[in-house]
């Protein structure tokens, strides 16, 4: 198996889900401005899409966008408790989380990171980005993971997401539940051990 990912980008959420659930597989490194990879090959020649994530599976089959990624890497070990069982309203929270976390907060962070997004829209955008992170950071107040007790694949995902605020300026320092999630999920060993592989930690 290979994942292909790019250095702190939303590849990390999957690389995380890899980790925790104990699967073997193999970094490959994107370039994402040339779209090139280590052996000079094209990028888009794996994914037409030309971003990461992408899960290359042992038979060659190809997986794209995290939140497909993530859930399958977590049925694959079930006993790793990523997510819950296929078909339940558990399940069904989860995937609400990762879509909030894919919809709401990745894309807010788009226009932040484009060289050619308007300042004033940035003004704009960080407010609403702002609004949603609080609606988290609320969810958080309550328990220590966003389904609960146990860490799953949506924290992986709002992990790295928010780990992109220092970033493009959003101060999070108001948002204390939130912050204080950020730090818990950071000292899982799988996690340091995915911003090692990373060069981030």
């Amino acid at each position: 198996m290979k994942l292909y990912y790019s250095p702190g980008s939303c590849s990390l959420s999957p690389h995380i889900a890899l980790r925790e659930a104990g699967i073997a597989f193999d970094l490959v490194k994107v370039d994402n401005a040339s779209k090139k990879l280590p052996d000079g090959a094209d990028y888009n020649a794996v994914n037409a899409k030309g971003y990461v994530p992408c899960l290359e599976l042992d038979g060659g089959e190809r997986l794209t966008e995290g939140p497909a990624i993530v859930q399958y890497i977590a049925d694959l070990a079930p006993k790793s408790k990523l997510a819950p069982p296929p078909g339940t309203l558990a399940r069904a929270r989860l995937q609400e989380w990762l879509n909030f976390v894919t919809s709401e907060l990745h894309k807010g962070f788009s226009p932040l990171f484009a060289s050619n997004t308007p300042d004033q829209y940035k003004l704009i955008a960080k407010d609403k980005l702002m609004t949603r992170l609080r609606f988290a950071d609320a969810a958080l107040e309550r328990q220590p993971f966003l389904l609960g007790d146990g860490f799953t694949v949506a924290d992986a995902y709002l992990f790295v997401v928010a780990s992109w605020a220092k970033h493009v300026n959003v101060d999070l320092s108001q948002l204390g539940s939130l912050v204080a999630f950020s730090k818990r999920v950071a000292e899982r060993p799988a996690v340091r051990e995915a911003l090692r592989a990373e060069g981030l930690a």
